[in-house]
């Protein structure tokens, strides 16, 4: 008796199970949180390197009164994070990335280790 299963062919085919590995389509979770997750990921760990550094900087040395004496430094911060967040160049960019760490996940069953911060 074959198989049956409540998802559609694209989610629950592959080697593993685990969907198409070249299907391309995305989920609209996947559009709204996955993919707006890995930009700012990106953009803070490679876009805003100096920006981030300074406000941890100023953080650091404020302590209690950080939220008064760092807000020339989260404007900046934000001003930067946001402009990549908006980069339509830069967020085609993270999709494919995605896409690509997807697509290995579907074909190997092998997960990619997640950076904690």
């Amino acid at each position: 008796m074959p198989e049956t299963s409540v998802l559609p062919k694209k989610f629950s085919d592959g080697p593993h199970g685990l969907g198409d590995p070249n299907d391309r389509s995305l989920r609209k979770v996947e559009t709204e949180v996955v993919i707006p997750k890995l930009v700012r990921e990106k953009a803070r760990t490679e876009k805003c390197i100096p920006e981030v550094e300074n406000f941890n900087k100023c953080c650091k040395e404020s302590s209690v009164f950080m939220v008064f004496k760092c807000r020339d430094e989260n404007a900046v911060l934000k001003s930067c994070l946001a402009s990549w967040y908006n980069n339509e160049e830069f967020r085609q960019l993270c999709t494919e990335e995605y896409l690509k760490e997807r697509s290995e996940y579907r074909r190997t069953g092998i997960k990619k280790p997640t950076k904690r911060a």
